[in-house]
Formats: C-alpha cells, sequence, structure tokens
C-alpha cells in the first residue's frame, strides 16, 4: 500500500499561536493576502497605519529597489466593524497590477543559482517558475499586512518596534544603536541612522545595481517598551521564536541575539549583564526581562542578478544564465518593515499567550 502523507499541523503556512497569521497567494498570481485569527475584539483598527507599513515595503519606492509598480493597497474583508476588530479573522487581499510575467519565460525549464526553483520542484514535482512562485520575497507583503495589525495591539501596551540596515557588505555602522536617533530611519532610502555611512551605503549599492550585481548586508532590530515575562522557559523562548520568525524571511541567513557570537569571547565575569549593560538582547532563560530586545539579522546579496552565470537546467545540463526580470540588487532596505513585522507578530502572539499564565 502506499504510504499516507499525514500532517496534522498548519505551520506550513501559518504563524503564531494565539495571534496567527496564515498568508496565501503567489508573485505573479492575481493577488496575495492573508488571514489574522486570534485577534482580540474592539481594538481600534487603523487602516492608513497599515498602508504606511506597506508603502515602506512596497517595489518601485527608490532607486535602490526593484521597479515593479505595485501599489499594494489592503482590502479589508472582514474581522473589521465601524473601524474596531471583531474578534473574529481578519482576512484582507493585496492585489498584484504589475506582473511581467514573459520576463520568466526563459525560466520554465532552467533554475536559478540560490534560488528555491530546484526544491521547489524537487519537493512538489510541479512549479510556478513566474517570479518564484510562492517562494518569492512578494509573499512578504501579506506579513506586513499582518504585522501591522500586531502593531495596532501593541502599541496599546507602550511597546515600540524600529529596524535599520547597519550594515551593507563591508560598510557598517560604527554605533550601537543606543546612541543613535531611530526616529530618522526613514530620512533616507537604504533606512540607516547614520546619515555619513547612509551615504556610503547608497553609492555601493548604485553601483552594484549598475555593474547588474547585488550585495548582503545585515538589519539591527530593537524592540522598546517590551514588559517582562514574555516568552515561555523552554520550547516556546522568545528568543527562539524571533529566530524562527526572521529565519523564515527569504534571504536570511543568519540570527544573533544581543551580542550574539562576540559573547564567546568573554569570561563570564565580563558578559553577565548589569543594570548597565544588555549583552543578552533583552532575554533571560528565554523571557523577555524588560530591557530594550535587540538582534541583529543577516541577509544574503539578492540570488537572481543579471550578470552571467553557471546554472543548470531541467534536463540536467549545464548552461550560461543572465536573468530578466525586476529585481532588487539590495534587498535590505526594503526588507525592514518586514523585519518590524514578523518582530510585532512574535510579540503580539506572546503577549496573548502569557495573559494565561495565571
Amino acid at each position: 500500500m502506499p504510504l499516507k502523507r499525514c500532517v496534522t499541523f498548519d505551520a506550513m503556512n501559518t504563524f503564531g499561536h494565539n495571534f496567527r497569521l496564515t498568508t496565501f497567494g503567489e508573485s505573479h498570481g492575481p493577488a496575495i493576502g492573508g488571514v489574522v485569527d486570534g485577534c482580540p475584539s474592539g481594538l481600534t483598527f487603523d487602516l492608513d497605519m497599515l498602508q504606511r507599513e506597506m508603502a515602506r515595503r512596497r517595489p518601485g519606492q527608490s532607486a535602490l529597489t526593484t521597479p515593479r509598480d505595485e501599489a499594494d493597497e489592503v482590502e479589508i474583508l472582514s474581522g473589521v466593524f465601524e473601524g474596531k476588530t471583531t474578534g473574529t479573522p481578519i482576512g484582507f487581499l493585496i492585489r498584484n497590477k504589475d506582473q511581467r510575467s514573459s520576463d520568466y519565460d526563459q525560466l520554465k525549464d532552467t533554475f536559478r543559482p540560490g534560488h528555491a526553483d530546484f526544491v521547489y520542484a524537487q519537493k512538489y514535482g510541479h512549479r510556478d517558475h513566474r517570479g518564484g512562485g510562492r517562494s518569492s520575497a512578494r509573499e512578504t507583503a501579506a506579513r506586513v499586512a499582518g504585522g501591522a495589525i500586531a502593531r495596532m495591539l501593541l502599541r496599546d501596551s507602550g511597546i515600540q518596534i524600529f529596524a535599520y540596515v547597519s550594515g551593507v557588505k563591508d560598510i557598517h555602522v560604527p554605533l550601537p544603536y543606543t546612541s543613535l536617533d531611530l526616529n530618522t530611519i526613514e530620512l533616507n532610502a537604504v533606512r540607516c541612522p547614520h546619515p555619513a555611512t547612509a551615504e556610503r551605503m547608497i553609492k555601493l549599492i548604485e553601483k552594484t545595481r549598475d555593474e547588474k550585481d547585488s550585495v548582503g548586508g545585515i538589519i539591527t532590530a530593537v524592540a522598546i517598551g517590551v514588559p517582562v515575562c514574555l516568552g515561555e522557559p523552554v520550547f516556546a523562548k522568545l528568543n527562539a521564536a524571533l529566530a524562527s520568525a526572521m529565519l523564515s524571511i527569504n534571504a536570511v541567513k543568519s540570527f544573533e541575539m544581543g551580542d550574539g557570537l562576540s559573547s564567546t569571547l568573554r569570561f563570564g565575569s565580563e558578559n553577565n549583564d548589569s543594570a548597565e549593560t544588555n549583552h543578552d538582547g533583552g532575554i533571560t532563560g528565554g523571557i523577555s526581562n524588560g530591557k530594550d530586545l535587540w538582534f541583529r539579522i543577516g541577509f544574503k546579496p539578492t540570488s537572481t542578478i543579471g550578470k552571467p552565470q553557471q546554472a543548470v537546467n531541467t534536463a540536467g545540463e549545464e548552461i550560461t544564465l543572465e536573468a530578466a526580470g525586476r529585481h532588487d540588487p539590495c534587498v535590505l532596505p526594503r526588507a525592514v518593515p518586514i523585519v518590524e513585522a514578523m518582530t510585532a507578530l512574535v510579540l503580539a502572539d506572546a503577549m496573548l499567550v502569557h495573559r494565561m499564565s495565571r
């Protein structure tokens, strides 16, 4: 008898436990969207704030991003009445309006290096080659919408979330987040709150774009006003939930909580936190300790580039690929709101779980 495929969890396209986001759709389908379930009733629904978050992620917002032109207007289908959440699932839709699927005709029988094309074909036996289908970063627009709803919940608790580009290739912000004005993140196209460093980053990204190549880098995230006691002590540690959230984002290759690997170079007497230090990034024993949460995420360079690269086709033959289509030379500026959204989803979920602790 053939083996039956038994899957007893819904985590493939759903994130969270009590505050849950399920996303759907492909890059070149008619729309993408999502359902937020578990959001408490009576929450003031700020559609303007949600749309501002979408504008921060949308393509075509500057010369540093893909020229694909999507307005990313969110249609709320359910769960909101007279400006407040009803406690029922909040369904939303984001229509795709600027697809150029013909740009990807060359990829129907080609596996792009560094992309998910090959593994999708092996896993499912049938794949959507148009822009990567479900593996495209287009899916993250639904995460930003869901994260904006989570931020509405967190805002009532005084929690603020910031993320910024702290490194592009070998160019890095020379100061810790505590020495930066995080309210200036949006003042330049690269979303770096250190103006001199931002200027160098922009020049590098522009040069890389002109050379049909790509660069990666680091995003630093900070959550201020997080109360003590979020997170569970064993399998649902807050740092583990954050790591899972960040590593689910396209192109993310590393996650460091607090000082991360640099803490391995110290003695315990140097690394144990005092009232003045925050080496652990605001989490002790998997539970928030009342200090700022801070962590860093490493993004690889965009895999799809215009330079000639060695690739393999579906017949197993080696070919030379010069990818067409519209792609970001550096994903970092548009990834900032995605990182913030996933952080918000983790914290909103942890808050609701914690309410059942006593």
